[in-house]
């Protein structure tokens, strides 16, 4: 999860219109709630040298390419796991960030994880 999020923050921050992301189970979730939640303009996923990529295409606005990603956050980490209920779950920048959850369902949002009442590792805030 880590590298997948390190490098859209890494092309967000260079400002490259596009960023290559080997695709796997993991990384698929990701870019959909990333999709959903609209920070990435498009997701594409090929193949190449029998190898799946997904390219993901990012969003900015105004003439001076501001990213619509402002900060990718590590919440839980190897050496210190954070878990919360539906509950104890934060709104990010009052309802315009989104938490990504890990829980036993697959990776969710914060509102999908209140709705649905389940609980899970937090390991990025996206605004």
């Amino acid at each position: 999860m880590s590298t997948t999020v390190t490098a859209i923050r890494n092309a967000n921050t260079k400002k490259k219109a596009m960023t290559r992301i080997p695709a796997t189970g993991m990384t698929r979730s990701i870019a959909r709630i990333l999709l959903e939640e609209g920070f990435p303009r498009s997701v594409m996923e090929h193949r190449e040298n029998g190898k799946n990529f997904s390219d993901v295409r990012l969003k900015y606005f105004g003439k001076r390419k501001e990213p619509y990603i402002t900060a990718i956050k590590c919440i839980s980490k190897p050496g210190l796991r954070i878990y919360h209920d539906h509950q104890r779950i934060k709104k990010i920048l009052g309802g315009m960030g989104t938490t990504i959850l890990s829980t036993s369902c697959g990776l969710i949002t914060d509102r999908e994880a209140r709705r649905r009442k389940t609980g899970g590792e937090i390991p990025r805030h996206i605004w």
